[in-house]
């Protein structure tokens, strides 16, 4: 009995040595290696280029410089918008032409939407990103570390009042869920989306999202990913990104 008894006080001793030994991460650390798993460093090094609803984009990055662009048809020409760290500029056919600086805040933002979803979680760690760890939460019998992302307005971009969050794989650090809100005239719009298709090009990790909307307009952002669950959440779109192309540079 006295031997059982000692038996018992080291296993107990063990667990809690071993208890003591899993790190409590920050959400600054979880996203580190989200994006590292993501990519990492390629990320900074890369030109990207890809098709998303009829219109191509191209992405080239490189020690903190950018260039983001796209081009599309209309009825009569080609036009291609540029955005870098300094400048935007619309090509049409083969000239450069003025836009009104209404339009340019408009374009920008469209531009650098699409960029910005289809590498996240990269650009996280940018100066006006705030995270905060909320905690964690089960979604399909799977636990997730739950990131809330929001903005400072210096550096935040035309849509810093948006604010997202992020289920991060807690075994493989990789983003399975998100969900934002974002600013309309008659309010504020909700949206949760599911990663699936994934694939890495390049060293690269992208994802194709399925898209969802809830009818209740009363509903927390905070609680999609419950509300997900319970099939709760109507399928609004398909978020696929095509023709990924990426090279080193």
């Amino acid at each position: 009995m006295k031997h059982l008894y000692i038996l018992l006080l080291i296993l107990l001793t063990i667990g809690c040595k071993q208890e003591q030994k899993q790190p409590i991460l920050t959400a600054n650390e979880i996203i580190d290696k989200s994006i590292e798993v993501s990519g990492g460093e390629r990320f900074n090094r890369s030109e990207i280029s890809f098709d998303f609803r009829g219109i191509s984009y191209f992405a080239q990055r490189k020690k903190g410089n950018f260039l983001l662009a796209r081009s599309f048809l209309n009825v009569t020409d080609s036009i291609t918008d540029f955005l870098t760290n300094n400048e935007f500029k619309r090509l049409v056919g083969e000239e450069f032409i003025e836009v009104a600086d209404s339009m340019v805040t408009k374009y920008k933002a469209s531009v650098n939407s699409v960029h910005y979803f289809s590498v996240l979680p990269y650009g996280l760690n940018d100066g006006a990103v705030n995270k905060t760890l909320l905690g964690e939460e089960e979604i399909k019998n799977k636990a997730y570390y739950k990131i809330k992302v929001t903005f400072n307005k210096e550096g935040g971009g035309e849509d810093f009042e948006d604010v997202f969050i992020y289920w991060i794989d807690k075994e493989n650090f990789k983003v399975q869920y998100l969900a934002y809100s974002y600013n309309e005239d008659d309010g504020v719009g909700m949206r949760f989306r599911e990663a699936y298709n994934e694939r890495y090009v390049g060293g690269i990790r992208f994802i194709d999202y399925n898209n969802y909307k809830s009818s209740e307009s009363l509903l927390s952002l905070i609680d999609l990913g419950k509300f997900f669950e319970k099939n709760k959440l109507n399928l609004l779109s398909k978020i696929e990104l095509k023709n990924v192309v990426v090279n080193d540079l």
